[in-house]
């Protein structure tokens, strides 16, 4: 009985297999969609085919056309004038007024000097000039009185010639001893000596005032020594306050110190003019070919990021930075390597609020938009020609 059960077990694994579905039944079950979207994705891509390389030679096209008009450098910093001040005169501060990093106008005042020694010098010069005046003034009375000398003498030598006339002529008669007319020969020659000596001294006080006996006091040699020393004196009382000589931002203000001893040329403020502010950029040697003065530039500054910057090529460095440094490089050598030389570009800024708030030596990536463009190729010039064009309206068709 149990052979018979297991008989039965395998007469039912040997049930009959399903018939296979023939397969056009198949492809009937498949969604009608199917065949237009395989349609219609072999409709795209001959388009796709066509449209890559053709946007690739486009932008290609593009980049070959524009390469050389735009110069881009990182290599580019702002610029200002940076002036160091110093007192012209020595002497210890006696107040400073301002503080670092204050804005200040020009003419305002940067630290004062004491000032009693250089008050005092100038009212010695003072005195010194009024007894230059009164020296001239005895001097002008010195050749009156030389003059009036001169008259007496004169005036004694002709009567003393009178005087020996007459004795002479007296001896001549025997009425006169010779005693006499020796007396009358010997107040002449005295006469004479006085008169030599007058006219010396009249000379000596027309030299003393300059060859000129009706000189302007203020103009003697005397007076102007004296002027002069006064008006240095009082320069000296002006230079004891230093002032800005223009505006911008003073600088190591912070050394100055109240009693601090300052000598004269010394710098101990520097000043960053704020007026005047550039960008310099440091352009490779291969990149300044179409660039030129007037040429557009956008500037894009690290400390602000988000502001649109432009400016303009002021000029163009007429030497490399090796050229101006301390040390110029040896290149007659044997052992010299080639390498791209850098040129400074002078670059100014449009917008004057903006040169206010950039510090000097701040980093910046400078554009130049140089206007040049490629030449048309041979054969569409060519082809342009064909076309009767003019070669300046295919100039203006290569530019736009």
């Amino acid at each position: 009985m149990a052979a018979a059960e297991k008989t039965s077990t395998n007469v039912t694994s040997l049930a009959p297999e399903k018939p296979a579905v023939p397969e056009a039944s198949a492809a009937e079950i498949r969604p009608p969609e199917a065949a237009p979207a395989k349609a219609k994705k072999s409709r795209l891509r001959w388009p796709l085919m066509l449209a890559v390389p053709l946007l690739i030679v486009v932008g290609g096209g593009y980049v070959w056309a524009t390469s050389g008009r735009y110069e881009s450098t990182d290599n580019a910093y702002v610029k200002h004038d940076i002036v160091s001040i110093g007192p012209d005169i020595s002497g210890r501060i006696d107040e400073v007024p301002v503080h670092e990093n204050q804005q200040v106008k020009a003419g305002d005042i940067l630290f004062r000097i004491d000032d009693d020694q250089y008050k005092l010098a100038l009212e010695e010069k003072n005195a010194a000039l009024a007894a230059a005046r009164l020296q001239v003034q005895q001097l002008q009375a010195a050749w009156r009185n030389a003059n009036s000398a001169e008259k007496e003498a004169q005036e004694t030598l002709a009567y003393q010639q009178t005087v020996m006339d007459r004795q002479q002529q007296l001896l001549s008669n025997g009425t006169a001893s010779r005693a006499t007319y020796d007396a009358s020969q010997h107040d002449l020659e005295t006469a004479k000596q006085a008169l030599v000596q007058s006219q010396q001294a009249v000379d000596s006080a027309r030299a003393a005032l300059g060859g000129n006996p009706d000189i302007a006091v203020d103009e003697h040699p005397l007076v102007l020594q004296a002027i002069a020393a006064r008006d240095k004196a009082q320069l000296d009382l002006k230079h004891t306050v230093v002032r800005a000589p223009a505006d911008g931002i003073v600088s190591e203000v912070g050394v100055l110190k109240v009693g601090q001893y300052v000598s004269e040329g010394e710098t101990t403020v520097s000043l960053v003019e704020t007026d005047n502010v550039w960008v310099e950029a440091n352009f490779k040697e291969t990149q300044l070919t179409h660039m030129k003065p007037g040429d557009k530039v956008t500037l894009d500054f690290d400390a602000f990021p988000s502001k649109d910057i432009t400016g303009t090529v002021q000029s163009l460095g007429a030497g490399t930075g090796s050229v101006f440094s301390i040390l110029p490089a040896q290149n007659a050598t044997g052992n010299w390597v080639k390498v791209v030389q850098r040129v400074p570009v002078r670059i100014s800024i449009d917008d004057d609020n903006v040169k206010q708030v950039l510090a000097s030596g701040l980093s910046s990536t400078v554009d130049v938009d140089t206007g040049w463009q490629r030449p048309l190729p041979q054969p569409i010039r060519s082809a342009m020609a064909a076309l009767g064009l003019e070669p300046a309206v295919a100039a203006e068709v290569a530019q736009k």
